[in-house]
């Protein structure tokens, strides 16, 4: 594991990670179906800091996230990239609990829909 708390995780990582918490997590009560996916994001709260994330999940509402260190709930701007375009989202940091190893998982949901990167202003 890197000695750097807020670095990106691993594959090992994440794998250790979601091999652990198993099925504790996996109750769903939520209104939209979950889609798994694990593609590196990056989480900015409102205070500027800058959090590293891997995506685990995602809905039309919300977005689940693994990550190093406890982030804090409220509003925050997460960005996310593919290969030909890059997605900024606002959204409701609802929750945050730790796990495995320094890792944290947390959830929140979209504040509002998503705007490629090209198209979105600078207030966003």
């Amino acid at each position: 594991m890197p000695s750097d708390p807020w670095s990106r995780p691993t594959l090992g990582d994440l794998n250790r990670v979601l091999e652990n918490i198993g099925k504790a997590f996996d109750t769903n009560q939520r209104s939209a179906d979950r889609l798994e996916l694990c593609v590196p994001a990056e989480l900015t709260t409102r205070r500027g800091n800058t959090v590293s994330a891997m995506t685990r999940e995602i809905s039309r509402h919300g977005i689940g996230l693994l990550h190093r260190g406890s982030v804090p709930l409220g509003e925050a701007k997460l960005r996310m990239a593919s290969d030909t375009r890059e997605f900024c989202y606002r959204v409701q940091v609802e929750w945050c609990v730790p796990c495995e190893n320094g890792m944290f998982l947390s959830g929140g949901r979209f504040l509002h829909d998503v705007v490629p990167q090209g198209e979105r202003s600078e207030e966003a």
